[in-house]
C-alpha cells in the first residue's frame, strides 16, 4: 500500500503580513488538523484552532453545505484561509459613513 498525500495551503493574512504554509496531508485531513499542523496558532496565539473561522477559497466552512472545519475534509488544492475577527460591523459602518457624508453635503449647502 502507496502512503498517498495532497498538497494544500494554510494562509493567515494580517493588515501587516501574511504567512502562508504550504504542505502535504494525508487523504482525510481536515481543515482544522491542517490549522493545527500548520504552526500557525503556535505564531499567533490569537489563532485558537476550536474557534478559529476558516474557509476555503473564500467560502466559509460550515456556510453554504460546506462541512464545519472540524469536519470538512480536504481536497488536493485546497487553501484554507484563517479568518480574522471583524472590528467593525459592517453595517454600521456603511451606515456611520453614509450620516458623515450626509452632515458634509448639509454644511456645504450651508
Amino acid at each position: 500500500m502507496t502512503d498517498k498525500t495532497i498538497a494544500v495551503e494554510v494562509v493567515y493574512a494580517l493588515p501587516h503580513e501574511q504567512r502562508l504554509i504550504r504542505m502535504l496531508v494525508k487523504p482525510g485531513t481536515t481543515a482544522q488538523e491542517a490549522l493545527v499542523r500548520s504552526g500557525i496558532p503556535e505564531e499567533y496565539p490569537e489563532v485558537k484552532p476550536e474557534t478559529a473561522k476558516l474557509g476555503i477559497f473564500g467560502q466559509a466552512l460550515g456556510t453554504k453545505g460546506l462541512a464545519p472545519a472540524d469536519l470538512y475534509e480536504l481536497q488536493p488544492g485546497d487553501r484554507v484561509e484563517v479568518y480574522r475577527p471583524l472590528i467593525a460591523d459592517p453595517k454600521e459602518a456603511r451606515k456611520q459613513r453614509a450620516e458623515k457624508a450626509r452632515k458634509l453635503a448639509e454644511q456645504k449647502q450651508s
